[in-house]
Formats: C-alpha cells, structure tokens, sequence
C-alpha cells in the first residue's frame, strides 16, 4: 500500500449544535449505572454554568481532538461555555494547531496493521487514527519559528500558546480552531508539561541554535498564573476530560492559593469523564471525593462517569449547550486579565499567612 491508500479519510468532527439531547440525558437520569451518572454530570455542568460567580475550568487529556471532539470544544469557548483551559500539549499543539495550519487527521484502523510499514511511510498511528508525519513536522518548525520572533526570556504556557493564536489569526487555513478562538475570546490555555508534544520538538530546535539568548518555558509561571486566576475568580467549576497532569495542576491551585494565605472555597463544582480504573491509585482514577480530603473539591456537587470521552462529551457539553445557560454569561477574559491586573499581585502582602 502507498501513504495515501492511509490517508484517505479524514476525521470529521462532532457538531454539538446539530442534536438536541436534553430530553434523552434527562430521561437517562431516570436509568442506572453510568446513564445516571452521565446524567447528573450534565446537570452539574449546566449548574456551573448557571452561577453567576462560578467560573469554569475545562481540562483536558487523552487524543480527543485527533478523535473528533475538537469541534465541540471550539463551540463551548465560541458560546462562553468555559473561562480558562488546561490541556496536554498534543492536544493544544499536535491534534489543534496542526489542524489550524491546515492539516488533518485521517481514519485508520488497529488491526491486522503493519506499524513497520506505517513508519517506512511517514505515517503516526493513534489507535485507529493516523496523522502524516511529515505534516507533523512542519507543525514543529512552525512552533520554531514563532520562538525565534520572540523577545528570549522565560514564558508561561499560556504566554507562548497566545502567540500561536496570534500566528493563526493571520495565517489559519483552518479557522475552526480552539487556540484561535481562545485568542479571540481571551480564554487562556495551560499546558503545564509544553514540552512533551510538537512544540518541545520546534523549542528544542530554537535554544540549541540559540543556546545563551533563548525562549525557555516556565512551568512554575503557569502554577501561579493559575492560582492568581483562582484568586481573581474565587468561584469555580471544574469540568474534566479524561485525567493526567491537567487535572491535578488544575485541583493543585486551592491548595497553592492557602500556602500564599489565601483562604479561597475549594472547587465548587467537578466532574470528570474517564476510564481509569480507581483500584489502581494514580492520579488520573483519582476519584473526586478522594481530592476533598486534600482541600481540593467540594463533595456537594461532583460526579465521576466511567465512560470513554467520545461518547460522554458530546452528551454533556451537547445538554448545556442546548439548556443555553451560556446566553446570559458575561465574559471573563482572563487572558487579558492575566497580562495586566494580575501582575500587582506580584510580591504583594498576603492576607494571613498559614501557620
């Protein structure tokens, strides 16, 4: 076979828009096992929605975006329906960026397959979805390229992914993506471990070629610029896609605003769609109530559903969307936040410090 016997279908993405599903998660509530979980989770979601003080935290993890769930997320930052995002790197950079410059994710398949013969091909397999290596790493020189226009000085994620959008708000081929609407929005996006996906590729490339003057990444920036946001927004809802760094660097901010003296309400809202086993103790099968004893998550309004994301995410976000609680909530352009006012919390006395 030649790459493009592969490469011939391309991943299409969910249009949560299209299909209304309040009626079917509503009469799911009145079901058992994950249907009434999924169920209650959507009603938590529409709740954070509908509180005026709660601002909303989406995490994400996992291939989703490669997967087909890329369009929904666009839709929820379009319709207000998220105020900040913290993310792994492949999905920020690898499955969305890659997408804005043009580039596609194909259908594959998982069996009977010759990853050998995918490799001789330039071809990368995500489960049964393949990408074009050689696209990839133009994607990689593209991130090169940007650090290479920047003043050389260390950046928060956020910082450096503001850039990326602002790249793509002139050079998108296509628009329908969730860095370009963050940009716009002014929703910021963190991705605490950066380098673990194309744009560690193009930085490794930049600071070898600049190794005295260079754009570095500060992961500590990206832990404080995130509890300054807890600090500013007081309120908050987490909604969790799969698990992994983002879910922990997101609960890890109640905690990290007492250490500075700040005595904040834990999250206030949580749930999170995942497949991990909780028998096994990591991070991501964690279970919400589990984060309570930490000081992370309130109990009164969690929900965890076992469920595999391409099939859950659609019916929550798809439910909230289609409540339309988001036709009434106010922007908080947190990013603009981020690169003004938050700066005179720099240094500044805290409240009462922790004993």
């Amino acid at each position: 076979m030649k790459k493009n016997d592969y490469l011939k279908e391309v991943i299409k993405h969910i249009d949560i828009k299209k299909y209304n599903v309040v009626n079917m998660v509503e009469d799911m509530g009145e079901m058992a096992f994950s249907s009434r979980e999924l169920s209650r989770a959507a009603k938590i979601y529409d709740k954070m929605l509908r509180d005026k003080n709660c601002s909303v935290i989406l995490t994400l993890a996992g291939s989703i975006f490669s997967a087909g769930l890329k369009k929904v997320v666009y839709d929820m930052i379009k319709n207000n329906m998220v105020d900040a995002i913290v993310s792994t790197g492949a999905i920020i950079v690898d499955q969305d960026f890659f997408e804005g410059l043009g580039f596609k994710h194909y259908k594959g398949w998982y069996h009977n397959i010759d990853d050998n013969e995918l490799r001789e091909l330039h071809i990368d397999r995500i489960y049964d979805t393949f990408i074009d290596e050689d696209d990839l790493r133009i994607c990689d020189e593209t991130i090169y390229k940007i650090a290479n226009t920047l003043e050389p000085r260390p950046y928060s994620s956020r910082e450096f992914i503001e850039e990326m959008g602002k790249y793509l708000s002139k050079n998108a081929k296509n628009r329908e993506s969730v860095v370009l609407a963050a940009y716009e929005k002014r929703v910021p996006i963190f991705v605490p471990a950066f380098s673990d996906c194309s744009a560690g590729f193009g930085l490794v490339q930049h600071q070898w070629e600049n190794p005295d003057k260079h754009v570095s990444i500060d992961s500590a920036k990206d832990f404080l610029e995130l509890t300054k946001l807890k600090i500013k927004a007081k309120e908050t809802g987490i909604f969790m896609i799969s698990g992994g760094v983002p879910k922990n660097f997101t609960q890890d901010v109640v905690v990290a605003c007492d250490v500075l003296g700040y005595n904040l309400p834990m999250h206030k809202y949580a749930v999170q769609i995942t497949v991990a086993d909780v028998r096994d103790g990591a991070l991501s099968s964690s279970t919400l109530k589990e984060a309570s004893s930490w000081g992370k998550v309130d109990t009164s309004f969690e929900q965890m559903v076992y469920s595999e994301a391409t099939l859950a995410v659609p019916l929550i976000a798809g439910y909230a969307y289609h409540k339309g609680a988001w036709k009434t909530r106010k922007e908080k352009r947190y990013s603009d936040w981020l690169n003004t006012d938050a700066k005179k919390l720099n240094g500044a006395k805290v409240p009462s410090l922790k004993k």
